[in-house]
């Protein structure tokens, strides 16, 4: 067996949208967004030159992601001819060309048969998809990466996040003595007050103000004063937040070193910083679109 053909089975074993009735076209979708990734790696290669040392484990991914979405539409759309694309695949030799130049044709092809499809014309859909699969490879080869390599990178990661049997790992400071571990039972309250124009939101626990009171602390507003939410959400999930641990003083002081170099302020201001960077990309992607029509009281 080829080691196309098992990636063919685990690509599979992970496809979400199965069953949708718009499976194929989802598929091709997620195929026209990863071949843009892919050329934007490669720009950002020619724009930065040596100054991109994540370039190739970053194109290794891209090129992985792209591999499974091509492997899992040509296995719905025509499962009869995998095995024929996968032999040719793996045999034919290959001269090492610009990659610049192959990606623009990779994209030509995806883009065409992200259109077909569309169009609802599959018998014109299969007939494109051995074009796809030789400019992945001639993109592949041109920016020196190995697309088997990039299957088991892609392997790791899929199975990392859909795995055949779900395995919950214990809380961070499960082994430490209960007065110095985050509380497993909390009831929170925010609550939304106006103070002199400004919307401040205290944070309550068991009738007791927690905290300090926030405001966005942005010229407009965008509802940053919730971002406590994320503190709490790594507590629960993860059993760690230094901001929360310090707030409900229950800080591993049993352990000086795990005390200072987890619980300390360094580690306060990464959370912060990582509370910020969630919060920034969501905004970004509009997630919180809305959300100014939310009856708080």
């Amino acid at each position: 067996m080829s080691w196309l053909t098992e990636y063919r089975e685990v690509a599979k074993s992970t496809d979400q949208f199965v069953g949708k009735r718009d499976h194929a076209e989802l598929l091709a979708a997620g195929l026209f967004g990863e071949t843009g990734s892919v050329f934007a790696e490669i720009k950002k290669k020619g724009r930065e030159m040596q100054a991109y040392p994540a370039y190739q484990g970053r194109l290794i991914e891209e090129f992985g992601d792209l591999l499974w979405y091509l492997t899992r539409l040509s296995d719905t759309i025509c499962p009869s001819a995998f095995h024929e694309i996968s032999t040719s695949f793996e045999s034919d030799p290959l001269q090492r060309n610009d990659a610049l130049t192959d990606a623009f044709a990779l994209g030509e092809a995806a883009g065409g048969l992200f259109r077909v499809l569309r169009q609802g014309d599959r018998d014109v859909a299969v007939k494109q998809l051995p074009a796809i699969w030789d400019a992945l490879r001639r993109t592949a080869s041109g920016s020196g990466i190995d697309l088997k390599e990039a299957a088991d990178g892609n392997i790791r990661k899929i199975r990392s996040r859909w795995p055949n049997e779900r395995t919950f790992v214990p809380l961070f400071d499960d082994s430490f003595i209960p007065e110095e571990q985050l509380p497993r039972t909390l009831e929170m309250e925010f609550r939304e007050v106006d103070r002199v124009g400004k919307k401040i939101v205290l944070l309550r626990c068991n009738g007791i103000n927690f905290g300090d009171r926030l405001t966005d602390n942005i010229e407009h507003p965008d509802f940053y004063r919730y971002h406590d939410v994320f503190h709490f959400a790594y507590a629960v999930y993860l059993g760690w937040s230094p901001v929360m641990r310090a707030l409900l003083n229950c800080k591993r002081k049993s352990q000086p070193d795990v005390d200072e170099n987890q619980d300390g302020a360094r580690a306060r201001i990464i959370e912060e910083a990582v509370s910020a960077i969630v919060f920034s990309r969501a905004k970004e992607m509009n997630l919180y679109e809305g959300i100014d029509q939310i009856d708080y009281d």
